[in-house]
């Protein structure tokens, strides 16, 4: 049960994540920062980072510095040199998530807990070998109260803004891509699921996406998600129709994720059941080669997901097999869904139509 305090406290500081598609309209008061500045104390910082008020957010490629590098960056605190200002966003709880500076509050929080011995140092080689703990204590205090200037992006700027900065500020030698900046951004029990369900055995099977090092897999998931939620309002850019969905359920509770894992499990084994190692993917009569198709993927997982077959209706499915795939060879031949499955898909006639189609097209049969 919540106290006054929480109460209050969700007065004081709502939810103001904005509704579904209103992403892609952003009237034009709207399209900026709000920010606020501040020059947090390194000592500030890992308190921060301690209790959780200040989260870092591991991407796919997660801590990536070596100890030199961070090393200089301590060194960089000892001499006052000055260090790159760090970007951070402010999440409805008022708890600040990190979308630059990663590597940097990583290294200090890391030395701070002493995780390494400074090496590789330039100006002061004399420290070569110290942890924090066997530092003089006058060069603790002083690294401890050394300032790094913080730029904090409000609650109040929108979702979609806010993941654009985070592009714009995506300058490392490997740029992030979409998904792993989604999963920064929006970390939280959601991004965690899906993470946990592109593991499904299965689901690697039949996408073939076994060794998937930058988070395709994920994606995939995740636009499958959005699309059950309410592909009939979809609106391009699909970045952003995913990206609207994550800001409203990246914190969503125990009893959704369990009936999201659900809905991916069962319709992925539904599709199996149907189609068999051809889920996902286009062929025709002269035996091509198939491959995954991600436009077809959403059309049939989301038909499989809005139809709900039961069990009697699977068997009859599966009887008749050979019956469906010989159509549905035939359907990768018509105009328009040939169309919808190959060019401009992520285009909103393309989303909504080929899903329509599908599920007109496989509903026939359990009849």
């Amino acid at each position: 049960m919540k106290n006054k305090s929480s109460n209050l406290a969700d007065k004081l500081f709502p939810d103001i994540s904005p509704p579904e598609n209103e992403i892609l309209n952003i009237p034009p008061e709207k399209r900026k920062l709000n920010t606020e500045t501040y020059d947090f104390t390194v000592s500030t910082i890992n308190d921060y980072i301690a209790n959780g008020h200040m989260l870092i957010p591991q991407f796919q490629r997660g801590y990536v510095w070596n100890r030199s590098q961070a090393s200089r960056l301590i060194e960089s605190l000892i001499i006052q040199c000055p260090i790159p200002v760090v970007f951070l966003a402010q999440n409805s709880d008022e708890t600040l998530a990190v979308i630059d500076g990663n590597q940097r509050l990583n290294s200090i929080n890391l030395f701070l807990s002493e995780d390494f011995s400074l090496q590789g140092l330039t100006a002061y080689p004399e420290l070569e070998g110290f942890k924090f703990s066997e530092l003089d204590p006058r060069f603790q205090r002083h690294i401890l109260n050394r300032t790094i200037r913080c730029i904090v992006i409000l609650k109040d700027t929108h979702p979609q803004i806010k993941f654009d900065v985070f592009e714009r500020l995506n300058t490392g030698s490997v740029k992030l891509n979409a998904q792993e900046l989604r999963h920064g951004i929006y970390h939280g029990p959601l991004m965690t699921l899906v993470e946990k369900l592109s593991k499904n055995k299965l689901w690697k099977s039949i996408s073939g996406l076994k060794a998937d090092k930058r988070m395709k897999s994920d994606e995939l998931i995740l636009r499958f998600l959005s699309l059950c939620d309410d592909w009939r309002n979809y609106q391009k850019p699909m970045t952003g129709f995913i990206n609207s969905y994550s800001e409203r359920n990246k914190q969503t509770d125990r009893k959704k994720l369990e009936s999201l894992t659900e809905t991916f499990d069962l319709s992925l084994n539904t599709c199996f059941r149907i189609f068999g190692e051809l889920a996902f993917k286009t062929f025709n009569e002269r035996g091509v080669k198939p491959k995954f198709n991600a436009a077809l993927f959403d059309a049939q997982m989301v038909s499989i997901y809005e139809l709900n077959f039961s069990e009697g209706d699977l068997k009859k499915l599966e009887k008749n097999r050979d019956k469906i795939i010989a159509k549905l060879s035939l359907l990768f031949h018509e105009e328009d869904f040939a169309k919808y499955i190959g060019q401009a898909t992520t285009d909103k006639i393309a989303v909504i139509n080929r899903i329509r189609i599908f599920r007109d097209f496989i509903a026939r049969f359990k009849n």
